[in-house]
């Protein structure tokens, strides 16, 4: 069974539309698919549009959260409700369509081979799209940067497009994992690579945002910064 864990805040304009495209794509891809709605307590109504679907759609559950925390306490309640739940397959993919739903296949055929598939803009075949030089950038930056200091052969480090089979979630001790933002992916993928799981890149085309507001933030770019290194340190150090 594939679980797709799906956080929310503030994504009214997007979820029915993102939920209701993963079903046609779990059905036409043949998939045991399953979507769990991770809602930081929205207060756009995020929350009630999912319980609504959830009562219509049998393929819909939705983990309820008091307060905004994060992406990676997000992502860390769902992954321990997908693996309560019986997943086999464990994916994260953001609601606004930045990734494309009709992707989810090839990511979850990648698992045949591989322990933890990233969607990756920095391999042969994957790209960005509707991205300013600046963006384009920083984001390539931010990747070379964590790449050059965890010293790992992966080109998309803070891509959040991936499938993780089960035995990852189970050994990469999720107690431990601390990144709020989006420092959560580099983390998640250092630890996977660091335990000698099998990592794999596919690639994607990244569509920025067309309804609803960004949650990057200047906290979040800055705990990227300082997280990347005390990484490295607490590996060296065997504290990790």
């Amino acid at each position: 069974m594939l679980v797709v864990c799906l956080p929310t805040y503030n994504e009214r304009e997007n979820l029915e539309r993102m939920i209701r495209a993963l079903g046609r794509v779990f059905a036409e891809a043949g998939l045991d698919g399953r979507v769990l709605v991770i809602d930081d307590g929205s207060p756009d109504g995020t929350g009630e549009i999912a319980d609504r679907l959830a009562a219509e759609l049998p393929f819909v559950s939705v983990l309820h959260r008091e307060r905004k925390e994060g992406l990676g306490p997000a992502y860390l309640a769902g992954f321990r409700q997908a693996l309560a739940d019986g997943a086999d397959l464990v994916m994260e993919i953001d609601c606004d369509f930045s990734h494309d739903p009709a992707d989810v296949p090839r990511l979850v055929a990648a698992t045949a081979a591989a322990d933890l598939v990233l969607g990756s803009r920095y391999v042969a075949g994957g790209g960005t799209r509707n991205w300013g030089l600046l963006r384009r950038a920083i984001s390539r930056f931010g990747s070379l940067y964590a790449q050059l200091l965890l010293g790992l052969p992966v080109r998309d480090l803070t891509g959040g497009f991936k499938c993780y089979r089960r035995a990852v979630l189970e050994t990469i001790r999720l107690e431990r994992i601390s990144s709020k933002g989006y420092a959560f992916q580099v983390e998640t993928t250092y630890r996977a690579v660091r335990a000698g799981l099998r990592v794999a890149e596919v690639p994607i085309v990244f569509v920025d945002r067309e309804a609803g507001g960004s949650k990057m933030s200047r906290q979040i770019a800055l705990e990227a910064m300082w997280k990347v290194p005390a990484l490295r340190l607490a590996a060296l150090l065997g504290r990790f």
